[in-house]
């Protein structure tokens, strides 16, 4: 490969992502330059509407709506792909690598549904594809794994990886709101998407999971082989309920494995964190990844986990490695799919073998033995209560009933909660939070 004296790079998507891209990239220009010893040049944008007003004005000669011709332009060095979707951002990535270019992505989406094809594309035909603003924003948690913590196995990774959420918990908390009006507030804000549903049901979450399960334990999960849950149902009675508890609540992706049994588990989850914990701490629009490794023990990121600056900061990153690999050759570690770690075995963890402890809330109406009912049940699938809260409930025929578990497993509670709800004194469905006790 000739050594190029200027790097020419292709934008895919110039929204939000692009625009930041764009800005931060020229005001690191020359700093850039000079640590690589070549130019670097925006050479074409692909966009789908030229007229749309934008912050930042382009030179019309670059602008085009062709997104593949920009993939498959021979001048161009780096393809960024911002678009998001995975329809055209899947056939833009694999002609750029078919061109045997280095694709830039921010795409958790496509990496979890297209992540074998691409890496088998870029193998085969010499394309690179590199992806640390697919989680996390700006937190360098991608290159963590693959590069400073390589000597580590990795029996639980869990973290905060979605800021809409935890912005909207924070709020619940500090304010004492409902849901709703939290989220119509974080949609004022431009914190929470029109449609929401991605974030708050745990979806997104769920992706950027997927994708770190594969970094650390070479599998794919998919989100449907996950247990999956959002924060639509929790209220502000369940903070309260957790602080007299010691704890706080946070959405987290939550991927263990047994290094003994060689099984993994991946989840998505409202969860209970100690009070004192780091992670339960972390507020706002921020994210929280825990590391443990075999050999490091645990270490911690925390950081801007979204927006523009964020996800720009972390996508030149991307360029400035991939622009290395360009004019030295290094870095090649970085992007090889065949270093990245192999199945070596590793399974999908059972719900029987999935184990913690739960926290039940139950709504139930208000007479005696309410209480003993639940308890039998509870027994039955072999399920101790470690402690109960009972409080009024907002109808003066009902109560709230807060249980929780010493440790249980998925399969057991989840045949708990539906015989309870068959009970004629539950009403309405049950909420489950789980109980995180990580001692990091």
């Amino acid at each position: 490969m000739s050594t190029p004296n200027v790097i020419r790079i292709g934008l895919c998507g110039f929204g939000t992502v692009g625009q930041g891209v764009w800005k931060h990239l020229a005001g690191a220009r020359r700093a850039l330059e000079s640590r690589l010893g070549a130019g670097i040049e925006v050479h074409r944008i692909a966009v789908r509407n030229p007229r749309k007003a934008r912050a930042v004005r382009l030179p019309a000669g670059r602008i085009t709506t062709d997104a593949l011709a920009v993939a498959a332009d021979p001048k161009i060095h780096i393809v960024c792909e911002l678009m998001g979707g995975t329809s055209l951002a899947r056939e833009v990535t694999l002609t750029a690598l078919r061109h045997g270019k280095i694709v830039v992505s921010a795409n958790k989406a496509l990496i979890c549904d297209h992540g074998a094809e691409i890496f088998a594309t870029a193998r085969r035909h010499g394309g690179h594809f590199l992806f640390e603003a697919s989680v996390a924003g700006g937190i360098p948690i991608i290159k963590a794994l693959r590069e400073g913590l390589v000597a580590n196995r990795f029996p639980r990774i869990y973290g905060i990886l979605n800021g809409t959420c935890n912005y909207i918990l924070t709020q619940m908390e500090e304010q004492d709101a409902p849901y709703a009006s939290v989220l119509d507030e974080a949609k004022r804000l431009g914190y929470a998407e029109a449609d929401e549903a991605l974030d708050v049901e745990g979806w997104d979450a769920a992706h950027k999971a997927s994708i770190l399960a594969w970094l650390a334990h070479g599998v794919w999960v998919k989100p449907r082989q996950m247990v999956v849950e959002g924060i639509t149902r929790i209220t502000p009675a369940d903070f309260k309920n957790a602080a007299m508890l010691g704890y706080g609540i946070k959405l987290l992706a939550v991927i263990t494995r047994d290094l003994d049994s060689n099984e993994l588990s991946v989840r998505v989850h409202p969860t209970l964190l100690p009070e004192g914990s780091v992670v339960a701490n972390v507020s706002g629009v921020f994210n929280a990844v825990s590391v443990t490794g075999d050999v490091v023990g645990t270490t911690l990121y925390i950081g801007r986990g979204a927006g523009q600056d964020a996800t720009a900061s972390a996508v030149i990153s991307d360029i400035a490695d991939a622009a290395a690999l360009l004019v030295h050759g290094k870095g090649s570690h970085l992007t090889a799919a065949e270093t990245l770690p192999a199945r070596n075995g590793c399974r999908l963890a059972p719900p029987e073998h999935i184990k913690c402890r739960y926290y039940v809330r139950l709504t139930v109406k208000d007479q005696p033995g309410v209480l003993a009912r639940v308890a039998s049940v509870m027994a039955r699938h072999h399920i101790s209560i470690a402690s109960v809260i009972q409080t009024p409930g907002e109808d003066d025929r009902a109560a709230s009933l807060v249980l929780t578990t010493h440790e249980s497993h998925e399969r057991a509670m989840n045949a708990t909660l539906r015989d309870v709800a068959r009970l004629a004194s539950v009403i309405g469905e049950p909420v489950l939070l789980r109980i995180g006790d990580f001692n990091d």
